[in-house]
């Protein structure tokens, strides 16, 4: 009988083992498939993580390139409306000179100036700092020579002599400020290579 109980301890240690082995072998590839879930988990948090920033660095870029679009468009109107602004200065102070014209000449001086005060608001939300003390100084010699002017302008046989030597003030006194502007601008915009 002894012989019966040692066959049988040996079949139930044999099934025993066979039975833990395939537990352990089940066990350790669970182990096995769960650290792989957890890799490829961590994986796409990674490659997630990536994409998210790849997308904030893009539209960071992207924003970049739209300030700069609008920044560019606001001086294209700024530099124009200058321009413009002081030409039509010069066209009516021509037409006070030879007394020709002079209402035209002076609507078209009030309309420069309005578009010119309309771009220049605008520059004020938009512009650096540099951009913007070359702009307000150009303001100043602007609005200075309008005044002079619009004063000979009311009696202009009054100031023939000032009239005469206002386009050489305009010369002198504001287009190089315009100049200064222009290169302010264009600075900022890079077109300079700096």
């Amino acid at each position: 009988m002894e012989a019966s109980w040692a066959g049988l301890l040996i079949a139930v240690v044999g099934v025993a083992g066979t039975l833990g082995a395939a537990l352990l072998t089940q066990n350790r590839a669970d182990r096995t498939k769960r650290m792989e879930l957890r890799a490829a988990a961590e994986q796409r948090r990674e490659e997630h993580g990536h994409a998210e920033e790849m997308l904030r660095a893009e539209q960071a870029r992207q924003r970049q390139l739209e300030n700069l679009e609008r920044r560019r468009a606001c001086y294209i109107t700024l530099n124009t409306s200058a321009r413009q602004y002081l030409t039509a200065m010069t066209n009516y102070l021509h037409a006070l000179q030879r007394n020709e014209d002079v209402d035209t000449r002076l609507a078209d001086l009030e309309a420069g100036r309005l578009a010119y005060r309309d771009s220049y608001a605008e520059s004020q939300m938009i512009a650096p700092e540099a951009v913007l003390r070359a702009s307000s100084t150009a303001k100043k010699r602007l609005n200075a020579a309008y005044g002079k002017l619009r004063k000979y302008g009311a009696a202009p046989s009054d100031h023939t002599a000032e009239l005469a030597d206002l386009e050489g003030e305009f010369r002198e006194e504001v287009w190089p400020y315009l100049g200064e502007l222009k290169q302010a601008m264009r600075t900022d915009l890079g077109v300079d290579g700096q």
